[in-house]
């Protein structure tokens, strides 16, 4: 059991960043390792996800090379026709995306692969890409029918297609492009409302030529990406902590820079804001396609509102320091739409309740949501993070916020995304050197 807290409510200032994004890592990597030549890759997240897509680029014969600190990567892509299935089964750990990703670059592979992970990640649905990968032409099994991993895999002749997915998910989407781009002819994927666009993004900035609308994108099967360099931005669901911390702890003014700003990303932000944070966000540049700028937050009161419908993608990861956010805020914060919430690492909505009642907040489940009643009279506790590293790190803001003791049953769940978090919080806020896992 790990403590944090213990009344560390001093103001954060200055100026931090957070570890590289963890979508665009991913697929950084992979994009990478299906191009034609070598790619180099700068400021990959650290995390044991990213670990994970590393592991299985070079298990389908793509070499990859890292830098002693991780954060570095030479790619030497084989293009779809030189990647090979692997020997071995593939270990995605906890990585969603890593199984979801791989698994469509697994569809345009002749031969069998087998994908799997933690007892997590093994309850997690993947019919969402089983059915349409069978579409394409691949043949995918795995538990109760390939609803849930291990998956296995066989992939080779695709034809394109147009496909209509079942839930509007990044990872879907872009498992489905990974493949297509495999296939002969043309493929179109629509989701029921748009998810964040990294894929796309980072496909367009490697001379892939793709149809965009609202909803729906279209790709040509056979084109090769070219080589990539690329700096990855910051991480915004990392960033999202540290802001939210600012915006609740008085005094405080900080600002992360170097931060990726997909408007397809940022939808948190814009709640913040209308809560009643005083956000100041400047675009300065691109990296790969990606917006990436800075953003300030300083001490604020807040209110809450209402967050659902179209929005919902582009926040989703978001919710667990939203909820945090709304236990501080006026009045009631209530979010619908976000069913997808029960099947992420955890149980979301259930840990979110859970941990809230436990410091002191109401909140209540929806069957698709959260309703979080605020400001709370906080008090200390353990929290059960469920192995999920969201639901550890939003726990970890409340008790850097309140001052109160926080004891997080593992916290070493958080080395999945950000194990930076405590060396970060210890530099806004002034404290030389950092401090060790708490």
């Amino acid at each position: 059991m790990n403590q944090l807290g213990e009344k560390l409510t001093s103001p954060l200032t200055g100026t931090v960043r957070v570890p590289g994004d963890k979508s665009i890592s991913h697929r950084a990597l992979l994009v990478a390792a299906i191009a034609a030549g070598s790619s180099r890759i700068e400021g990959l997240n650290t995390g044991e996800d990213v670990g994970a897509t590393i592991a299985a680029v070079r298990a389908l014969g793509s070499p990859c090379r890292m830098s002693k600190d991780r954060t570095q990567a030479q790619v030497e892509g084989c293009g779809y026709s030189g990647l090979t299935e692997a020997e071995d089964v593939i270990d995605a750990g906890n990585s969603g995306t890593t199984l979801r990703l791989v698994a469509g670059v697994c569809a345009t592979i002749p031969g069998v692969s087998v994908l799997t992970g933690d007892e997590s990640l093994r309850r997690r649905p993947m019919a969402r890409i089983a059915l349409p990968l069978r579409r394409l032409g691949a043949t995918v099994d795995g538990r109760r029918g390939g609803e849930l991993p291990p998956l296995i895999v066989r992939g080779g002749s695709l034809s394109g297609t147009a496909l209509e997915t079942e839930v509007a998910s990044a990872q879907v989407k872009s498992a489905l492009l990974l493949a297509a781009l495999g296939a002969q002819g043309i493929t179109s994927i629509t989701e029921p409302s748009l998810s964040r666009d990294h894929t796309e993004r980072l496909l367009e900035a490697s001379g892939v030529v793709l149809g965009r609308s609202h909803r729906t994108v279209t790709v040509d099967g056979g084109q090769c990406p070219a080589p990539i360099e690329l700096r990855v931005p910051g991480d915004i669901s990392s960033a999202i902590f540290l802001l939210v911390a600012a915006t609740l702890i008085p005094g405080s003014d900080l600002t992360v820079v170097d931060v990726g700003l997909n408007p397809t990303r940022c939808g948190a932000l814009e709640v913040l804001q209308r809560m009643g944070a005083r956000l100041d966000t400047e675009v300065l540049r691109e990296e790969g396609g990606e917006p990436v700028g800075s953003v300030r937050a300083r001490a604020s009161n807040l209110q809450g509102v209402q967050i659902g419908g179209e929005q919902i993608p582009t926040l989703v990861d978001e919710i667990p320091a939203l909820a945090i956010a709304a236990a501080h805020a006026e009045g009631e914060t209530i979010v619908t739409g976000a069913s997808e919430l029960r099947v992420k690492e955890s149980d979301r909505i259930a840990a979110l309740v859970e941990g809230l009642g436990t410091l002191g907040a109401q909140a209540r489940a929806l069957p698709d949501g959260i309703v979080v009643e605020g400001p709370a009279a906080w008090s200390g506790g353990d929290i059960d993070e469920r192995g999920d590293h969201r639901i550890a790190l939003a726990f970890a803001l409340a008790g850097v916020v309140s001052g109160r003791p926080v004891r997080i049953k593992r916290w070493e769940t958080v080395n999945t995304s950000f194990p930076e978090f405590w060396d970060v919080v210890s530099q806004a806020r002034g404290e030389h050197g950092g401090r060790a896992d708490p």
